[in-house]
């Protein structure tokens, strides 16, 4: 087998390939074969048909299957002498193949060079103090009153700030001109006077309203409105109030504490949240730690980063941030968003992320850093109990997905992670 190969760039490199006549043909034939076995042509009995008119009649699947055959097999010979990894599979190209005449073909492979990290200790990062404030503590008390709040009746007056009305309400473009829509109505709607969700100035309109009673209202909405289809156009509301309820929050004593999570005490309460926002601190201020860490590590890869690993990363974070609309009931599709720009706008964290992985991924190497059977079992489990689910159904879904190595590569790079952290001077 002849091979030639070019270097395109320091991640770039084509291989042109041949492979002798003598092989391709012993392909060939062993190919035409299995398909004579098979063949069904007027004239002649199953398996008794000539292989001449067998490599005729089926040329073109006889000659796909050879190449679908050989070439995989010569490009992983061809990588394997020169000691080549690619990072994506290899496109292939210029592909000539005959009978009698050698097969030869080009194949474009994306890797990665050769590198060197450099010193750890040399890395630097200041790991940020965690101070808990008393006025910390109290705010995230006044939320737990807010989660505990009871919503009683109101009979005897209209709606006031931060009631909760229950509305029937009908919407209609104000201009009344030719493209206005069609007038859309919704029913028992439950709103909170103060939601940032509200229409500009919808509440104001609503005080004073007492239940059974209705409005016609119009409101405008400002061009910087974050809603595009709504910005700068008048709506007309009428309102119908069908219930008025009013926020009551606990006492914060020793019964609201022991109400929240059994707690013996409001004293008591007060250290767990004390304690909790400390480890929420820590662990803000060690993901902060790290982030910087694997900025100074992805500098230190200089060379031109594999395209199909930035595109791969860019379009895994879109799938990511499409997947966290959709949990908060949000169709991407119409949300507005132009995805080609917000695609492009990924493209540096998304070098900065291949950057700092593949330097990880040196590092492993390097430092012969391993992931066992037993660690890969233990993630294994640590999911299942998040995602309550048995580890073997997760297991078996993570190899029907071809995830489990994605997982090992993920532990490898966190013991890189860790060793970068031991060895770096953190201030």
């Amino acid at each position: 087998m002849k091979t030639e190969f070019t270097d395109v760039s320091a991640t770039q490199k084509t291989i042109t390939i041949e492979i002798p006549v003598d092989i391709v043909d012993a392909e060939i034939n062993r190919v035409a074969k299995g398909y004579t076995k098979q063949a069904r042509i007027p004239g002649f009995r199953p398996g008794k048909v000539p292989t001449t008119l067998v490599k005729k009649r089926f040329k073109e699947q006889i000659l796909h299957d050879v190449a679908h055959g050989l070439i995989p097999r010569a490009v992983d010979e061809a990588l394997q002498e020169r000691g080549i990894e690619p990072v994506d599979t290899p496109n292939i190209k210029d592909v000539a193949l005959e009978e009698g005449q050698p097969l030869k073909f080009t194949a474009a492979i994306e890797t990665v060079p050769p590198f060197d990290v450099g010193d750890l200790s040399t890395i630097e990062a200041t790991r940020h103090p965690s101070v808990i404030t008393d006025e910390a503590v109290e705010k995230a008390l006044q939320n737990l009153r807010q989660r505990g709040a009871k919503f009683e009746p109101v009979e005897d007056r209209g709606v006031d700030n931060s009631d909760t009305v229950v509305l029937d309400i009908e919407r209609k473009d104000a201009d009344g001109g030719a493209q206005t829509r069609t007038p859309d109505r919704h029913d028992d709607v439950s709103l909170e006077l103060g939601s940032p969700a509200n229409p500009p100035g919808f509440d104001a309109e609503l005080i004073g309203l007492r239940t059974g009673e209705s409005k016609t209202f119009t409101i405008h909405f400002p061009e910087d409105y974050a809603v595009k289809e709504m910005a700068n156009t008048d709506v007309e509301y009428t309102v119908v109030v069908k219930d008025i309820r009013r926020k009551v929050l606990p006492e914060l004593d020793d019964e609201f504490a022991k109400d929240v999570g059994a707690f013996e005490s409001l004293g008591a309460l007060r250290d767990r949240v004390r304690a909790d926002l400390q480890q929420e601190s820590e662990e803000h201020a060690t993901q902060h730690l790290r982030t910087y860490v694997l900025k100074q590590l992805s500098e230190r890869v200089t060379f031109d980063l594999p395209p199909s690993l930035v595109d791969r990363e860019m379009d895994r974070r879109i799938e990511e941030f499409a997947s966290r609309l959709m949990q908060q009931n949000v169709d991407p599709r119409q949300a507005g968003i132009d995805w080609a720009q917000f695609r492009e706008s990924q493209r540096d964290p998304a070098r900065a992320s291949v950057a700092s992985a593949l330097a990880l991924d040196e590092i492993a190497r390097r430092e012969g850093l391993t992931v066992s059977a037993e660690d890969v079992d233990k993630e294994i489990e640590r999911f299942a109990v998040r995602a309550g689910r048995t580890p073997a159904a997760l297991r078996a879904q993570l190899e029907k997905e071809g995830s489990v190595a994605r997982l090992a590569t993920g532990l490898r790079r966190e013991k890189a992670v860790d060793l970068v952290l031991s060895r770096a001077r953190i201030l």
